[in-house]
């Protein structure tokens, strides 16, 4: 029986996994910087590092990441201190512990500036985030990816979809038009992929996945993660379109296309 240690257990995410391996038996450790009261959740602050919280990672087997501050309108500071620091000290209290094995919640905002092109999404695409959030996100991959070559750390990072905090139902109320749509994460294929995860060989020492449900006309490839876990999704949904998300798409594309325009021009200015 594994012992699955989470941070960010009072988060939404959270939330549903720790449900969700709770009714497989598996033996559970919490973590949150704000426990709201739960007397099972141990509270955390993991952007500062702390022989207090760090002292239960001993004899876990695998730690799934959750922490962190999931807005993608973060302030650099917060992302900084919320999401790279306290990825930054988790990994390390897993390598001191000796831990087998960290899955890293990272996000499809990683490649968020592909957004208005037509090629699949994989782990070799090129990184191009567009916020700070997505910036750090991309960072925690980076941290893992090293902490797996240079000290035998296990580490699995999902670029997670779209998964709403409360009914994470999919249609044309969610944000980002046909992209917010399309990479909808519904909450069984959520719990499926992290136990996957976490039930994994040995012998996968690092891997990096999209995390979506099974969704028409998704971009995102989610082959690579069936060979290497098994995971393969149990729910899909096929994108609504209105005259409204047209328009905001619309919008979205002219805005971007500016803002690639500006950037161009201050690096040729050598801001």
């Amino acid at each position: 029986m594994p012992h699955v240690l989470i941070t960010g257990a009072a988060g939404a995410l959270g939330g549903r996994l720790r449900h969700h391996m709770q009714a497989l038996g598996w033996k559970l450790t919490l973590l949150d910087r704000e426990p709201s009261g739960d007397g099972a959740i141990v509270e955390a602050e993991l952007s500062r590092f702390s022989d207090d919280w760090a002292w239960r990672f001993a004899g876990v087997d695998t730690v799934l990441h959750l922490a962190g501050d999931p807005s993608p309108r973060a302030s650099w500071a917060s992302a900084q201190r919320n999401n790279i620091d306290a990825t930054h000290h988790v990994v390390e209290a897993a390598c001191r512990a000796g831990v087998r094995r960290v899955v890293f919640a990272s996000s499809n905002w990683v490649l968020a500036g592909h957004r208005f092109e037509s090629f699949p999404l994989d782990a070799g695409t090129e990184p191009y985030p567009v916020n700070p959030y997505g910036v750090s996100k991309l960072a925690g991959e980076r941290i893992g990816c090293a902490a797996s070559e240079m000290r035998g750390l296990s580490f699995i990072a999902f670029r997670i979809g779209y998964c709403q905090r409360d009914e994470n139902r999919p249609g044309s109320h969610m944000g980002w038009g046909f992209w917010g749509q399309r990479m909808w994460l519904s909450n069984r294929d959520l719990c499926q992929g992290f136990e996957k995860a976490v039930l994994a060989p040995d012998t996968l020492r690092f891997g990096m996945f999209n995390l979506v449900s099974n969704n028409q006309g998704m971009r995102w490839r989610i082959d690579d993660v069936a060979a290497a876990i098994g995971y393969v999704p149990m729910d899909s949904s096929a994108p609504i379109e209105t005259a409204e998300i047209a328009e905001e798409t619309e919008a979205a594309r002219d805005a971007r296309h500016l803002i690639e325009i500006t950037e161009a021009l201050v690096i040729r200015r050598r801001w």
